[in-house]
């Protein structure tokens, strides 16, 4: 019986729930003008605009202090880069001029052995 009894309770609320809309077509609570109406209404007694907080917009000094760590050690990186690179072109020059000065005695050589040997 209590089970009737709640199923009725609980079916006539739905009922009374759906009849308390006063519009009979649907689509008419839905329309944009009515909503933008309520809303602008909602607005129209404010009088103040936001203040801008100026501690927002001002960086942080530990941001400051970070961004300028990073600059530096991407500044210590660059400049030993550049060291790294000199030293590679030291060691290839001294490269190149000892081939050189090999290919210039093996030049002398034959054109020796080529006189002696005429």
């Amino acid at each position: 019986m209590k089970k009737i009894a709640y199923t009725a309770f609980v079916s006539s609320a739905a009922l009374a729930l759906a009849a308390c809309g006063s519009a009979e077509d649907a689509s008419t609570e839905a329309e944009a003008e009515n909503v933008e109406m309520a809303a602008d209404e909602a607005l129209e007694d404010v009088v103040e605009e936001p203040a801008e907080d100026a501690e927002a917009a001002a960086p942080d000094d530990a941001e400051q202090s970070v961004s300028e760590a990073v600059e530096a050690e991407a500044d210590d990186a660059g400049a030993a880069a550049a060291a790294a690179a000199a030293d590679v072109m030291a060691a290839a020059e001294g490269e190149a001029n000892a081939v050189a000065s090999d290919v210039a005695d093996a030049v002398d050589d034959a054109q020796e052995d080529a006189e002696s040997a005429m």
